[in-house]
């Protein structure tokens, strides 16, 4: 990542008076990785247009990445459950989308009203129906946290549609079209969550209080009063600071954490959908998606990873057809 710009005198003064804000919501947050070393952190302004909370530890190197992969990439291979295309003898269900056919699963609802939330899934249950789903041979590699990447850095957020792909594209990879990330998330088995079926709420940080924004203070990114307002409002963590919130490929903070812009598939629609969820009381689970924000929609808990080629994969989704 390019070294972040400095501000004017007058916006250093007053994003000064963020760090004490910032490390008071730093010590709400899961404690650092083990070995690591407490720094003071404060909000940045990243090229004069993103924000970055700095996690107070110093963060790991990238990661070694998957066989196949690039560095601090992870490879996900294996079939991909898709939606119905139509009703048939063997698979009469009037539902057709695997999300939909999940929730018919659910035993245990937190709420029924938009955005709905399971606490729990019977896998007894959703498995004779996955074995009936048509499949798809997924073959590609996916970044390990959020952008930038790095275990012990907090998401970068306040970013558009066109930037997350222009920030993919430096590093010689591409934002993640929804279905690599769905599948990157759910797992050959198509899970309800990253790590299996129940809702846990600490796992990933999700059903925290939802705080009240300002808008005003937020339509100007570049300004002193987005940071102030951006350390009022959050409560992600730190990348891989949860350790229990990765898929079966070993993904992290998929689900919680912040929402991620995804490359739609759909013929006909917008093609900017965010995925997974932020901490909020919100679906964050790995098949919805929201399909309703344009390409220049930026926001506090907003942010995005990247995805890409893996050596043998062939580029199995640039191509595929929508689910």
């Amino acid at each position: 990542m390019a070294p972040p710009q400095p501000f004017a005198a007058t916006a250093a003064a007053v994003l000064a008076s963020l760090t004490a804000t910032a490390l008071a919501l730093a010590d709400e947050a899961d404690p650092p990785p083990p070995g690591a070393e407490s720094a003071a952190a404060t909000w940045t302004l990243v090229r004069g247009k993103h924000w970055q909370l700095a996690s107070g530890v110093v963060p790991v190197n990238v990661e070694a990445g998957d066989e196949g992969c690039g560095q601090g990439m992870v490879r996900a291979r294996g079939a991909m459950k898709l939606d119905l295309p139509a009703p048939t003898a063997k698979m009469p269900w009037a539902v057709r989308t695997v999300e939909e056919l999940q929730k018919t699963t659910c035993t245990q609802w937190i709420s029924r009203d938009y955005p709905e939330r399971c606490g729990a899934f019977e896998r007894e249950r959703w498995l004779p129906i996955a074995a009936t789903l048509p499949t798809r041979e997924m073959d590609f590699c996916i970044d390990r946290f959020e952008y930038p990447n790095r275990r012990g850095e907090h998401p970068l957020v306040m970013v558009s549609w066109p930037e997350a792909q222009a920030l993919c594209a430096e590093q010689g990879k591409r934002l993640c079209d929804e279905n690599e990330w769905t599948f990157a998330c759910e797992g050959e088995e198509a899970t309800p969550y990253p790590y299996g079926y129940g809702r846990e709420g600490e796992q990933c940080g999700v059903d925290r209080p939802w705080r009240a924004y300002s808008a005003q203070a937020l339509v100007h990114r570049d300004a002193p009063a987005a940071g102030v307002e951006l350390a009022r409002l959050w409560q992600a963590a730190p990348s891989g600071s949860r350790p229990q919130c990765a898929s079966s490929f070993g993904v992290h903070d998929m689900t919680g954490n912040v929402d991620e812009w995804t490359r739609g598939l759909r013929r006909g629609e917008r093609p900017t959908i965010l995925k997974g969820g932020y901490w909020g009381p919100v679906r964050t689970r790995c098949r919805p998606s929201t399909r309703s924000h344009d390409e220049k929609h930026v926001f506090y808990q907003q942010g995005f990873r990247c995805c890409g080629e893996s050596s043998g994969g062939g580029g199995v989704l640039a191509s595929a057809p929508p689910l």
